[in-house]
């Protein structure tokens, strides 16, 4: 006999890092959950940016299924056609000339410091060692990468911490002109904070990094797991700001839902890495590499992204009106499908109360921070999900603010 999985297990075997919802998603298609009393919701977080393409694309599907009859693991030791046909796909398509793949964003990361660091040193020396990044940022869950992050919260339990880091207020120009040094190896940003309340670059802030970092010889790494592979509605956020970065990580929307990161960096900066110095068991490995070539195939279509900043005025313009009829939000922004709604005074600190109501109304959204609702959908989700999407959502608010 089959046992019934219990929400209740997971507070029973589960190390409790995190506190998932009291419902269990057992099946899904496109834009729509269905959890195990089959109740239906519709998906306005994408797995945190992950689902792209929304839940089981047939393309996807029948890519996986149609590797996974090929070749699983081979290990790094050799190479497989999947991450070649992937690594020419992305360079070609970007500012790169190399790729280097991974699992996560974390790892993305965590191999673009590491690089930073040891190109800075075998050029010029081991004191061009500081890191620059950014307060309310956020960069992984490496001991290197939640250091780097602008968040002590996330690290300060974990000390003693990684030395040399720096953290700045965004979008701050006269901040980073007055730090930045012959000491700084690289500065590291977010074109779009994405868990630190989905904040934007302002355009001038990206060129003066750019400007900055030439200057010092500094590198400059633009974190692009959450806003790349069309989530802005460019196949990176970079290609909109016109500001290109030395080295630019990626994950999250890369791999569809299956997991995978990669690192993209220029030829001079990439010859650091020799054999050895860095690497990765599972990282590049057949199964995702083929899902994420098929994944950039798809998005870095002009009617897909076309179709991203059509849904991104659209959803906005719902999301305006919406605030017009309970003014519960200070602010909407937020580019392409990567959108923050702050909550306004009255009603800070409640974000994740308001996602909870939204959950029983039928509604999966996230939060980025105490006070800001984020929503980062599928690319390609129907105009009519995000309009009952929206009506959940109203629902939820008005319980929310009665």
């Amino acid at each position: 006999m089959l046992e019934n999985v219990q929400r209740s297990w997971f507070d029973h075997y589960m190390v409790p890092c995190f506190s998932p919802a009291k419902f269990i998603p057992v099946r899904a298609k496109g834009s729509k959950v269905w959890d195990q009393e089959g109740k239906e919701y519709i998906d306005f977080a994408g797995g945190i940016a992950v689902n792209s393409l929304g839940h089981a694309h047939p393309e996807l599907k029948d890519e996986l299924i149609s590797q996974i009859e090929k070749l699983w693991h081979i290990g790094n030791g050799y190479t497989n056609e999947s991450v070649l046909k992937l690594a020419k796909k992305l360079v070609e398509n970007t500012f790169a000339d190399k790729a280097f793949f991974c699992n996560s964003g974390a790892e993305a990361n965590e191999a673009a410091l590491k690089l930073a660091r040891k190109y800075a040193a075998d050029k010029y020396g081991k004191n061009k060692s500081e890191i620059i990044s950014f307060k309310d940022s956020f960069h992984g869950r490496t001991l290197f990468t939640v250091t780097v992050g602008g968040q002590p919260k996330y690290s300060q339990d974990y000390a003693p911490l990684p030395q040399e880091i720096t953290h700045l207020p965004y979008n701050n120009l006269s901040a980073i002109r007055e730090h930045i040094s012959e000491n700084t190896c690289a500065v590291i940003v977010e074109p779009i904070i994405g868990e630190g309340g989905v904040i934007p670059a302002d355009p001038a802030f990206l060129q003066e990094l750019r400007t900055l970092c030439d200057r010092f010889q500094a590198l400059l790494i633009f974190d692009e797991i959450q806003t790349g592979v069309g989530r802005t509605g460019y196949l990176y956020a970079y290609q909109e700001y016109g500001v290109e970065p030395d080295i630019l990580t990626s994950a999250k929307g890369l791999g569809g839902g299956f997991p995978i990161g990669a690192m993209l960096t220029k030829q001079h900066i990439a010859a650091v890495f020799q054999p050895g110095t860095h690497g990765t068991t599972f990282g590049g490995n057949p199964l995702a590499a083929a899902v994420a070539d098929r994944v950039v195939s798809i998005v870095n279509q002009a009617e897909l992204l076309t179709g991203v900043l059509q849904r991104h005025d659209y959803f906005m313009d719902k999301l305006s009106k919406l605030n017009q009829r309970y003014q519960i939000f200070s602010c909407l922004r937020g580019k392409g499908l990567l959108l923050g709604a702050e909550l306004d005074k009255a009603w800070q600190g409640k974000a994740k109360q308001l996602t909870n109501l939204a959950a029983e109304e039928g509604l999966i959204a996230l939060i980025a921070g105490p006070d800001v609702l984020r929503f980062a959908p599928a690319l390609n989700i129907d105009f009519s999900d995000i309009d009952e999407g929206l009506v959940r959502l109203e629902s939820a608010i008005m319980r929310f603010v009665s």
